[in-house]
């Protein structure tokens, strides 16, 4: 996918945290230590794996794609690379208000280590807290 369509993606699937531009998914994806994961044109994934830790930078599943484990793939499919990266830990951060994202990030075994109060603002201005999950590996 190109910067573009992952731009256009996750517009699709984000307010809060606000979605990010092309030219950010271009830097990210010019960093050695980045890596993407897709799923055709339905969903991806964006990780970073440095000094024995994976970081899941954002998952961006299509609204109309949803709740057909593609998500669960993704997340399967990056702690296996996180893994081959020689990561001993994984960790993300996801907007508490996120119950669907809770789940599925739960379900493979996250575990919540800390809470950024206020950490993402909406579009009408109000701050949400963002929960930091982790996981050994």
């Amino acid at each position: 996918m190109t910067p573009e369509a992952l731009a256009a993606l996750h517009a699709r699937c984000f307010t809060t945290p606000r979605p990010w531009a092309a030219a950010e998914f271009a830097a990210l994806l010019a960093d050695p230590l980045a890596f993407l994961l897709v799923e055709g044109d339905a969903g991806f994934l964006l990780g970073r794996a440095v000094a024995g830790e994976a970081e899941l930078l954002t998952l961006a599943v299509a609204p109309e794609a949803r709740r057909r484990g593609l998500g669960r793939k993704l997340v399967a499919r990056f702690l296996y690379q996180a893994r081959l990266r020689a990561s001993q830990q994984a960790f993300l951060e996801v907007a508490a208000g996120n119950a669907a994202a809770l789940r599925l990030y739960q379900s493979a075994g996250f575990v919540e280590s800390g809470r950024r109060r206020g950490y993402y603002a909406g579009p009408d201005g109000q701050r949400s807290d963002a929960l930091v999950l982790t996981r050994a590996l």
